[in-house]
Formats: structure tokens, sequence, C-alpha cells
């Protein structure tokens, strides 16, 4: 089994936040794909990282998690293509572990 998450950022590049139908539609296709998900929305975590070692950047996100048998690799490159398109991103973080239901 792996446990999947998505970092979702609440605002675009310049300051904006995101209209609340972006993530009900993220919300919607987990749930179809997946039967369920988790959604970290109450108490955004904040990215910090250094692009040029000099400036730090920042991104408050909300992280999406989902568990699933198997591990899809090619339609989780494709949907996260099209959330980077759609939430103006030059990368956006998928990342999977793979676990043990206790």
């Amino acid at each position: 089994m792996y446990l999947i998450q998505l970092l979702l950022p609440l605002y675009d590049n310049h300051g904006q936040g995101f209209p609340g139908h972006f993530f009900r539609e993220v919300g919607e296709t987990l749930i179809t794909r997946f039967g369920g998900l988790t959604a970290f929305t109450r108490a955004p975590a904040t990215g910090l990282w250094r692009e040029d070692g000099v400036h730090t950047e920042r991104d408050e996100v909300v992280v999406y998690e989902v568990m699933t048998e198997t591990l899809d690799r090619t339609w989780w490159a494709d949907y996260r293509s099209m959330l980077e398109a759609r939430f103006e991103q030059d990368e956006l973080v998928v990342r999977a572990w793979p676990i043990e239901k206790l």
C-alpha cells in the first residue's frame, strides 16, 4: 500500500488566493479515483526554500493525501502536470511512501 501526498499552494505568484473550486475539484478527483482522501487545510504548512542561494522563497500549502494499493506513476505524472498548469507552478510536489496499515 502507498500513501501519496500532494502539496497544493494557497496563493499564486502575485499573492492572490486560488479559488475554492480549484481545491474542491482536486478533492472530487481524488475521492472518485481512490475512494477517499484526507485534507489538511486548517493550518496551512509553510514551505521555505532558496532558489538562488540568497533569497528565501515562501509558499503556504495545504496537504491532500490518499492511500492506494498500487502506484500508477503515469497517472500521477500526468495529474501533477495538469495541477502545475492549473496552480501556475513550475513544480508541484507529489510524494509517495510505501506503508503498512496496522
